[in-house]
């Protein structure tokens, strides 16, 4: 079985945690790098570009609108649990196997000790770190930067050590609700990254209602007006010549203002009971995964 998840450039926190949580929660030697079986795990991984006739073994995944609907019913794909409800409706598939983000089960897991002195971290998402501003508008804001792009074990241990996380990245809020830090969700910069959030909250009854968030500078605003990712000639063109400089250091101070803001706002956190549930609904997804594949295996 080969483990299979997006690997982007910068690294993107979220996915990399494929890289780190399943070694302590799947034994030894379970993934053995067999492209013939693919385990898709932590992201919105869900899609319908993988080969045909690989197996698929969906373990907390969530379909995320990113490419169109796999046929998740041409004997290929075998589901433990995903995401939310809106996975299994977008895809036809059993209400029940809606339980959690995989990167819920970090709770199962060793975490690193919590940094210190932090009051309140924002997490950018990974693709606004290249478009963005936000380093800068964090230190203007007195507010502790969480870079996604990091190890995991760096950033989960800001998440922990944190007071309050604002955070535009999703798995930012997945892992912070997960580890019982408080947060605020806010409305992705680009359009395609919303559909998601919605399916991991209701899955945890979360009531989510994303905050606005100022952009940090004009490219993020051309991509928040224009619904695209902000990297086109044109863009580029108007968003970072001479004149738009007083524009951008005025986007800067709006944005940092607006994380201000933010901090003082009531922060969200699911329930420990729907947490509590969600986590030994997962495990007992894995401990059937590992009988099912470690078993068979043991007696091949």
């Amino acid at each position: 079985m080969k483990l299979t998840y997006f690997q982007g450039d910068p690294p993107n926190f979220g996915d990399e945690l494929n890289a780190t949580m399943w070694a302590e929660l799947l034994p030894a030697n379970f993934f053995d790098d067999d492209p013939s079986t693919l385990f898709v795990g932590i992201g919105s991984v869900i899609q319908h570009n993988y080969p045909k006739d690989a197996k698929k073994v969906v373990v907390g995944s969530g379909y995320g609108g990113y490419t169109k609907k796999p046929d998740v019913h041409d004997g290929t794909w075998e589901f433990h649990f995903v995401r939310g409800p809106q996975t299994t409706e977008a895809l036809g598939l059993h209400p029940d196997l809606a339980v959690a983000d995989a990167a819920i089960l970090l709770r199962q897991t060793k975490l690193p000790a919590p940094a210190a002195d932090i009051k309140v971290g924002f997490m950018p998402h990974y693709e606004s770190i290249e478009r963005g501003n936000w380093k800068a508008a964090c230190d203007l804001a007195g507010i502790t930067f969480i870079d996604p792009s990091r190890p995991p074990d760096q950033v989960i241990a800001q998440i922990l050590g944190a007071e309050l996380v604002i955070t535009e990245a999703m798995h930012g809020a997945i892992v912070a609700d997960a580890l019982r830090t408080p947060w605020i969700g806010v409305k992705a910069m680009h359009h395609v990254h919303r559909f998601k959030w919605h399916d991991w909250a209701q899955a945890l009854d979360i009531d989510y209602d994303p905050a606005f968030l100022f952009p940090s500078n004009l490219r993020e605003a051309w991509a928040l007006s224009t619904g695209r990712g902000g990297s086109g000639p044109r863009a580029m063109a108007l968003c970072t010549s001479r004149p738009a400089a007083p524009f951008n250091t005025a986007c800067l101070h709006m944005a940092a203002r607006s994380l201000q803001r933010l901090a003082r706002q009531n922060p969200s956190l699911s329930s420990d009971a729907a947490t509590e549930r969600a986590t030994d609904r997962a495990m007992t997804a894995i401990d059937g995964l590992i009988a099912r594949y470690v078993r068979k295996e043991a007696f091949a």
